[in-house]
């Protein structure tokens, strides 16, 4: 129904333009395909006048749009979805179309603590969120942790009397490639043995790194790419 103003829906638009079912203009719409006066719109609902401009790209598709996991090197003390923005992304992401419906409906797989720095991982796909949420007791997680204090005799011995190995990498960090606990537990799991945790990074989850991502940037998962 057309409003008083003479708008009416850019997927109504699009559909008696091409002419396309109402849901294939939505397609269309959502992945980037249309323009408004020169300007991408993602909405379906967006109301257009009839003397705008509507444009459908010459290699528009009617694909479903996949859903994508995204990783995300995140700052300490950073709100991960807010870091999700198109500039922040690695070069390599921006090899792939950014829609905005990619930073939408995401699920966050094993959270870190907001002081906690390092991989993090959203998606919109089941299986990726089956595997990390369902599942994410039985993934490995790496995480390196600056400390401060000496070590209790045995500490080391103690620390790994759990489901995984840790090490030292230097004199005041180290190295945890552990199933449980979870990085939460990291810092209390130290102040067992004596140690004060003064950083926490997570450096991979199962056989996916952050290798490349600088603080704040985040790709898209590749195809290929399995945790």
């Amino acid at each position: 129904m057309n409003n008083e103003d003479n708008t009416i829906r850019l997927a109504k638009r699009v559909a008696e333009m091409v002419p396309c079912s109402r849901r294939e203009a939505e397609i269309y719409i959502e992945g980037a395909y249309v323009t408004v006066d020169g300007e991408v719109v993602e909405e379906p609902g967006a109301r257009v006048a009839p003397h705008q401009h509507v444009v459908l790209a010459p290699d528009a598709t009617l694909l479903e749009i996949a859903p994508v996991t995204i990783l995300l090197n995140k700052p300490a003390g950073a709100d991960p979805l807010a870091c999700l923005s198109p500039d922040a992304r690695s070069a390599d992401a921006k090899r792939t179309r950014f829609l905005s419906r990619h930073v939408r409906n995401l699920t966050a797989c094993l959270p870190l603590e907001n002081e906690a720095s390092g991989l993090f991982v959203f998606t919109q796909d089941f299986r990726v969120a089956r595997k990390l949420v369902d599942e994410g007791a039985l993934v490995e997680q790496e995480l390196i942790v600056d400390v401060d204090g000496a070590i209790a005799d045995n500490g080391l011995a103690q620390l790994n009397q759990g489901n995984g190995k840790v090490s030292w990498q230097n004199e005041r960090r180290l190295r945890f490639a552990v199933r449980p606990p979870k990085p939460s537990l990291i810092s209390k799991l130290c102040a067992d043995v004596g140690l004060k945790a003064t950083a926490i990074k997570r450096q991979r989850i199962g056989r996916i790194s952050m290798a490349g991502l600088q603080p704040g940037e985040w790709r898209y998962l590749q195809g290929y790419e399995r945790f």
